[in-house]
């Protein structure tokens, strides 16, 4: 079967940035919803037609991966605001009750990047915006995707999702 939306294509993958420093190796197959929002569109449009044993290697620029670095979706907040062992890497949903930064987006996860006595340092870009990356990804099946995959647009938590969401294992707080 062809890579055509809506399927499932089941990938192994190796992603590095720019310099080719590892980032996340995807060694056991995992199963994604092309077609919706598993991919990112650069990858999805490599894929388009082929089928199992493709290979490809892919240099995505970041407005073709998670967008460039934006600044403004940095903010400091009252350290007081925030639960006891507020540690750099917990992850939010939205900004805590009480946030005094004006004009932040609630819809987004903010990543605690530094804690001091007094503030704490928030980035709500996901962690590989503005970077550069590499992909080195391989088909090993394609599949009919269900009506329920069809009706969601995705096989379930995509690994993109796991770069840009907590360490597997840690809910967001």
């Amino acid at each position: 079967m062809d890579i055509t939306s809506p399927c499932v294509v089941t990938l192994t993958w190796r992603l590095s940035d720019g310099q080719g420093q590892l980032i996340d190796e995807l060694s056991e197959p995992v199963e994604f919803f092309y077609g919706g929002d598993d991919l990112l569109p650069k990858v999805e449009e490599a894929l388009a037609g082929q089928g199992v044993g493709f290979e490809a290697e892919l240099h995505l620029e970041p407005e073709h991966a998670f967008g460039d670095y934006d600044a403004d979706l940095l903010c400091y907040e009252a350290r007081a605001l925030f639960p006891e062992g507020v540690e750099p890497g917990m992850r939010f949903e939205g900004l805590p009750e009480g946030a005094v930064t004006p004009d932040m987006p609630e819809d987004l996860i903010y990543t605690v990047t530094e804690v001091y006595p007094e503030h704490v340092v928030l980035d709500a870009n996901h962690p590989l915006a503005g970077m550069a990356l590499r992909i080195a990804l391989k088909v090993l099946e394609v599949r009919e995707a269900s009506a329920e995959e069809i009706d969601a647009g995705s096989v379930g938590e995509s690994p993109f999702a796991v770069v840009s969401g907590p360490p597997p294992g840690e809910p967001l707080h």
